[in-house]
């Protein structure tokens, strides 16, 4: 079991705190128990995650790690007095030398963020989300001209979760279609996608692996069959060359990992490449 807490201590969210943070410990090879503590915007509130956190080391023995992205001077006080672990102010460590080389203050406003809903970016980002939330599956032809990506491949492959990590992240509106097995049989793409071929990205997968995601939704079935899934990723990749579509595996890969690829492929004019 873990015997090192970390926490993530913000104003907000602590979304951009427990990312940082993760992706700074991933370097490490040890395993930790993640606490994030959002909306510290108070000295009552800072209280409490101060005896959370010292708590936390009592129980582990070891000293807790605190990530923190606290812009009140007040509440950080609090923190960084009564804390008893490795205090990693981020706003401190950028901000402070930000300020200096752009030779301007920065706002030290407390929910930087929390107007978000507001913003255009916001409102593209949930029209995005809805968009892809329609056109999963191939649900929906309407409209299917305003994607800014498609991704085609076999079922279970990946598409659904990359379309809706496109929206989330970035605003993409993201449609998927699967290529099935009438698709094969016609040898060419569905009819709906080929005047969209400059968008189409392909996904494929280990057809083992494949089997696997499969039996755990329908097991036993032909259609998780190894016998099937070596059958359908050889036709859907045979196709994705045939067509000039551009394709990689998702087998090993991460959802962020398969994203950036896409994005660098694609390179699609909303995100101003």
């Amino acid at each position: 079991m873990p015997n090192r807490t970390v926490f993530f201590v913000s104003d907000g969210t602590g979304i951009t705190a427990e990312t940082f943070g993760t992706a700074i410990l991933a370097q490490f090879e040890t395993r930790f128990r993640y606490v994030r503590l959002p909306f510290v915007d108070s000295i009552d509130m800072a209280l409490r995650a101060v005896n959370e956190i010292n708590h936390a080391g009592l129980i582990d023995g070891n000293k807790p790690i605190v990530f923190t992205t606290l812009v009140n001077a007040e509440v950080l006080k609090v923190i960084t007095d009564g804390c008893q672990g490795l205090l990693l102010d981020m706003f401190g460590t950028f901000i402070m030398p930000l300020e200096a080389e752009l030779n301007l203050k920065s706002s030290h406003h407390v929910g930087r963020f929390s107007d978000a809903s507001k913003s255009k970016e916001y409102q593209a980002r949930i029209e995005a989300i809805n968009f892809s939330l329609a056109h999963d599956d191939g649900q929906s032809h309407r409209d299917l001209a305003e994607s800014d990506v498609i991704l085609v491949g076999v079922s279970r492959s990946g598409k659904t979760p990359t379309s809706l990590y496109l929206a989330m992240q970035y605003g993409l509106k993201a449609s998927n279609y699967p290529l099935i097995p009438e698709d094969f049989e016609r040898r060419h793409l569905p009819p709906a996608l080929l005047q969209h071929q400059s968008k189409l990205f392909g996904l494929t997968i280990q057809p083992k692996r494949l089997s696997e995601i499969r039996n755990e939704r329908r097991p036993n079935s032909k259609y998780a069959s190894l016998e099937n899934c070596l059958i359908e990723v050889a036709e859907a990749e045979a196709m994705m060359r045939r067509s000039g579509i551009r394709w990689l595996s998702t087998t090993t890969k991460s959802i962020e990992e398969i994203a950036t690829i896409i994005l660098q492929e694609i390179k699609p004019q909303r995100l101003g490449y």
